[in-house]
């Protein structure tokens, strides 16, 4: 079977996402958070140790079956249709966004398969504020979803048509 450009490069970027991910969260969780504390590492970031058994931001945080079982298998659902869209992508804009959520979604499975939980440990803060902490999956997930939305906004629009239905010629 003969893959698109599209497919091998966005599972690439999702490979990437999943073997970074898991990578900070060994180092993390083996070695910097040994014992678990909070580490200032600017003025406005932190290494932290946090589990979050819900889903993004820590909505519906709990230890219910919902959060153990069905949480991943959404997820997986979510993979398995973002697959199939990547299978027609020929553009590596779209291929790549779709790849890093991918990977971020896949990554934060394999937490949850592992311990019940996503490992979060980046923690940014302002005035006493801090943004819920999050790992680099999520990140893929976000910079993923920022460029599907910039590809929909600027990238993907059609060229105009005449009223016959055809292309209209750019100067």
């Amino acid at each position: 079977m003969r893959t698109s450009g599209g497919l091998r490069l966005g599972l690439g970027v999702a490979a990437l996402v999943i073997l970074f991910d898991q990578a900070a969260k060994w180092w993390i969780m083996a070695v910097v958070m040994q014992p678990p504390r909070i580490i200032p590492v600017t003025p406005f970031f932190n290494l932290v140790m946090g589990w979050n058994r819900g889903i993004s931001f820590g909505l519906f945080d709990g230890d219910s079956a919902i959060n153990v079982w069905i949480l991943p298998l959404v997820a997986l659902a979510i993979v398995a249709a973002l697959v199939v869209w990547l299978r027609r992508v020929q553009g590596a804009w779209l291929a790549s966004a779709i790849g890093l959520v991918i990977g971020g979604a896949l990554g934060n499975v394999v937490d949850r398969l592992r311990f019940g939980a996503v490992a979060d440990f980046l923690d940014f803060h302002v005035a006493g504020y801090h943004w819920p902490a999050f790992n680099v999956a999520d990140s893929g997930i976000t910079v993923g979803v920022t460029m599907l939305v910039l590809d929909s906004l600027f990238m993907s629009a059609e060229k105009p048509k005449n009223k016959g239905g055809t292309e209209v010629k750019e100067g």
